[in-house]
C-alpha cells in the first residue's frame, strides 16, 4: 500500500472498516446502492486529488496571502484550479441526496474524505466546508424555492458559501449583533450591519457567493431570541437561476491570520450603499424560516461546522505526526545511551527513548482526534437512517454530549501534537525548510474557530450533561461502560478498569458542581471540567481501538496498541488532579481581582 505524508491510509481504513464497520450502512435503503468497494474507491479518489491539487500548493498559499486589489480579493490561481478539480470530481457531492445532485454516501464516508483535504491543504479546503455545510442547513430549514435556487449551484461547486455571525462589537456574543432586517412589501428583507471574521466572505472563485447572515427584524425580542437568519447573495438570482445585478454586500477589508492563510477572512459591510439593488439602500435578503429563529437554525450549520474543525485539527494533527515520523526515521544523530564510542555510527533519531515518547504522544493526540471525529460522524448516519426512532434519538442525544468535546479536544491537543512535530524535527523544525512549523501555526486557530474553548466548556457543563435531567451524561456512561464491559478478561480489562473509575469520578464530580446551587461557582472552572471529560472520552475511544485490534498482529495493530497503552498510562492519569480541583469548588479564578491582573 503507497504511503503518505498528508494522511494513512491504512488507518482510515481500520477506524472505517474494522471498528466503525460503515460497510453495514449499505443494509440501509439511503445507502443500498453503496459498498465498501464503492466507498474505498471515493477515499481513493480524494487521496488522488488532494496530493496532486491540494497539497502541491499548501506552502504557496501560505506565503502568498488573499491581497485587497481595487475592493476585489486577489487570491493565488492554484487554489482555483484545486477547487474545480475537486467539484469536478464530485466530492462536493458526496453526501448529500441524489435529488440534490449527490452521490449519498454516509456522513462517515464524507467526514473521511474531506480530512484528506484539511490534511493536504486546510485554508484551499475551508472553502467547500463552509459551503456544503451552508448548502445542509437550507436543505433542513430553508424554503422549496432557497433550495432550488441555491443549494444545486453549491453542491455543483458552481457557487460556494458562507456563515457570517460574527461582528465588530460583539465578537462571538451574539446576544449583541446589532445588524437589522428591514422587512419589504415583496417579502424580501433590507439589511444593514456588518459582519467580522467571515472566512470565505469574498472572492472570485465563483460565480457567487451565498452568504447566511444573522440580523435582527425590527420589533423582535432582544438578545438572541431576537435574531433571524437570511440568505444574502453575493449576486441577485433571477427566477430562472441566472445571475443579476450585484448585492449591496461590499468588501471591507481583510483580516491577516497567523494560519490558515490561503482562506480569505473578511469584514462585510452589508448596506453600505456602494451597491442599490432595484434603486434602494440595503443589501437584499431572504428569510429562512421563522422571524426571531435564526439562531437555532444556525446552530445547524454551526455543530456541523464544530465537528468539522475537530476533524480539521485531527488532521492537520496527523500529517504534522507523518512527517516527524518519516524525519525521525531518516535523519541521524548521536549515539545510544550504553553505546557512546566516537567510533560507533549515529543513529536514526527515532532509536532515542525521548523522541520515541514524542511521536507516541503526537500518534495518541492525532489518531485519538480523528477517531472521535469519525465516531461522531458514524453517529449523524445513525441519527439519520437507524431503523427504529429508539436508536435514532440516542444517537441525537449522544452526538449533543460529544460535540462540544469533538471540537474542543482536537482543537487543543492537535496542535500539541505539531507541537511535538516541530520538536522532533529539532531546529530544522523552526524553519520554514519543513512545513511542520505552518501545520502548528493553521492548527493554533481551530481553538477559536466556531467557538472557543470557553464557549464549548460553558456548553458542555452548563447544558450538555445536564440536559434532560442529565439523560445526556447516562448515555455517554451507559456507552462507555458497555465498552469497559466488552474488555473483561481480555488484556485490556486493567484499561477498563481504569477508564470505569474515570467515568465514575465524572459523574460525582458532575453532580458536586450543580449541588452547590451556585452556577457562576458551578462554571467558573468549566474548562477543567471540559478537559477531563475529553480525556475520558479519548480514553474509552483508545480502548475501543486497542478491542479492535483483537490479537492482530503486524506492525499496524502494534502501533495501534503502543498508543493506546500511552494514552492509559500517560494520559487518562491526568484527569484524577482535574476532578481533584473540581470537586473542591476552588474559587480562585472567580474571587481574583481584576484590578490584580
Amino acid at each position: 500500500m503507497r504511503s503518505s505524508l498528508i494522511l494513512s491510509r491504512r488507518d482510515l481504513q481500520f477506524l472505517l472498516h474494522e471498528w466503525l464497520d460503515v460497510a453495514a450502512l449499505t443494509d440501509r435503503p439511503r445507502f443500498s446502492e453503496h459498498s465498501r468497494e464503492t466507498f474505498d474507491a471515493v477515499l481513493e479518489l480524494a487521496e488522488q486529488v488532494a496530493t496532486d491539487h491540494f497539497a502541491p500548493h499548501n506552502r504557496a498559499a501560505d506565503e502568498n496571502e488573499p491581497r485587497m486589489v481595487d475592493g476585489r480579493v486577489v487570491l493565488l490561481p492554484e487554489v482555483a484550479r484545486a477547487l474545480e478539480a475537486f467539484a469536478e470530481a464530485g466530492l462536493m457531492a458526496g453526501s448529500f441526496d441524489e435529488e440534490h445532485g449527490g452521490m449519498q454516501l454516509p456522513h462517515a464516508v464524507g467526514q473521511a474524505v474531506l480530512a484528506w483535504f484539511q490534511a493536504a491543504n486546510i485554508g484551499t479546503s475551508a472553502y467547500p466546508f463552509l459551503t456544503m455545510a451552508n448548502a445542509r442547513l437550507l436543505i433542513a430549514h430553508g424554503s422549496r424555492q432557497q433550495i432550488d435556487t441555491f443549494v444545486g449551484p453549491m453542491v455543483q461547486g458552481r457557487w460556494f458559501g458562507t456563515m457570517a455571525l460574527s461582528e465588530p462589537q460583539a465578537g462571538s456574543s451574539l446576544a449583541d449583533i446589532t445588524t437589522r432586517a428591514e422587512p419589504q412589501d415583496d417579502g424580501t428583507y433590507r439589511l444593514t450591519g456588518n459582519k467580522m471574521w467571515i472566512s470565505g466572505g469574498d472572492h472570485e472563485l465563483t460565480e457567487n457567493i451565498v452568504h447566511l447572515v444573522l440580523a435582527r427584524v425590527p420589533g423582535g425580542p432582544p438578545g438572541v431570541k431576537g435574531i433571524s437568519l437570511f440568505v444574502v447573495p453575493k449576486f441577485l438570482v433571477g427566477e430562472d437561476g441566472s445571475l443579476g445585478e450585484r448585492n449591496d454586500v461590499v468588501l471591507a477589508g481583510l483580516n491577516h491570520k497567523m494560519g490558515y492563510r490561503g482562506t480569505t477572512n473578511t469584514l462585510l459591510n452589508f448596506g453600505e450603499g456602494v451597491h442599490t439593488p432595484g434603486g434602494r439602500p440595503g443589501a437584499v435578503g431572504y428569510l429562512v424560516g421563522d422571524e426571531h429563529r435564526g439562531l437555532a437554525y444556525m446552530f445547524h450549520m454551526m455543530n456541523e461546522a464544530r465537528i468539522g474543525v475537530g476533524m480539521g485539527a485531527s488532521a492537520l494533527a496527523c500529517t504534522g505526526y507523518l512527517h516527524a515520523l518519516e524525519y525521525a526515521r531518516t535523519r541521524t544523530q548521536g549515539r545510544p545511551a550504553g553505546d557512546k564510542a566516537p567510533s560507533s555510527p549515529p543513529v536514526p533519531i527515532i532509536e532515542h527513548p525521548d523522541v520515541r515518547r514524542m511521536l507516541l504522544a503526537a500518534k495518541a493526540y492525532a489518531e485519538g482526534g480523528l477517531a472521535l471525529g469519525l465516531y461522531c460522524a458514524r453517529l449523524v448516519d445513525e441519527e439519520q437512517t437507524a431503523t427504529t426512532e429508539t436508536v435514532r434519538e440516542r444517537a441525537h442525544l449522544l452526538l449533543d454530549v460529544l460535540t462540544p468535546i469533538a471540537k474542543a479536544w482536537p482543537s487543543q491537543w492537535g496542535p500539541v501534537a505539531n507541537d511535538l512535530a516541530i520538536q522532533v524535527h529539532g531546529g530544522y523544525g523552526y524553519t520554514r525548510d519543513y512545513p511542520v512549523e505552518q501545520f502548528y501555526r493553521d492548527n493554533r486557530l481551530n481553538p477559536i474557530h466556531e467557538g472557543t474553548q470557553g464557549i464549548q466548556s460553558l456548553d458542555l457543563l452548563g447544558r450538555k450533561v445536564v440536559m434532560q435531567d442529565g439523560a445526556g451524561l447516562r448515555l455517554l456512561v451507559e456507552t462507555i461502560t458497555a465498552t469497559t464491559a466488552r474488555a473483561s478478561g481480555t488484556e485490556w480489562a486493567g484499561f477498563a478498569g481504569d477508564v470505569d473509575a474515570a467515568v465514575d469520578r465524572l459523574v460525582t464530580v458532575t453532580t458536586t458542581l450543580w449541588s452547590a446551587g451556585d452556577a457562576e461557582l458551578a462554571l467558573a472552572n468549566s474548562h477543567v471540567y471540559l478537559e477531563a471529560a475529553g480525556h475520558v472520552v479519548l480514553a474509552w475511544l483508545w480502548l475501543e481501538q486497542a478491542l479492535a485490534t483483537g490479537d492482530s498482529d503486524g506492525d499496524f495493530y502494534e502501533g495501534k496498541r503502543a498508543a493506546a497503552r500511552y494514552f492509559w498510562h500517560w494520559e487518562l492519569p491526568r484527569t484524577g488532579p482535574q476532578f481533584d480541583l473540581l470537586e473542591s469548588l476552588d474559587r480562585t479564578v472567580l474571587d481574583v481581582d481584576p484590578a490584580v491582573l
